[in-house]
């Protein structure tokens, strides 16, 4: 079954450039757990995954959702948990999954790290 909502995933092994510390947890993770215990509709799907591979660009999400653009975040931060997750309700409204600058929360205006074309996604044409 292909999931109709979209899918926040969090890097739980986002270091955000610290060295390991014993007893610390992992910045990635922590922002992972913030979401979650912010999740309280069914709207987005959070899905934590072991490294998207943006480690220079600190704690790392993606949204995605089948026919939509794909979005890849950086430099984000524990504190940020309720603007990631009102951005991924954002995207789920848009018909492309694309959330212009205005329309996220300052502390996300200059997250978006990448943008890929999603499964099934189809661009219209300009002319």
């Amino acid at each position: 079954m292909t999931e109709s909502r979209p899918t926040l995933h969090i890097c739980i092994t986002c270091r955000a450039g610290e060295a390991p510390v014993e007893g610390r947890p992992v910045p990635g993770r922590v922002l992972h757990d913030s979401v979650a215990a912010l999740l309280d509709c069914d709207a987005v799907a959070l899905r934590s995954v072991v490294c998207l591979g943006n480690c220079l660009q600190g704690c790392s999400a993606a949204v995605t959702q089948p026919g939509k653009w794909s979005y890849l975040l950086g430099h984000l931060r524990p504190d940020q948990a309720g603007d990631l997750l009102d951005y991924a309700r954002a995207f789920a409204a848009s018909e492309t999954g694309t959330v212009w600058r205005s329309g996220r929360a300052a502390s996300l205006r200059d997250a978006i790290v990448a943008r890929i074309p999603g499964h099934g996604f189809v661009q219209k044409e300009t002319s």
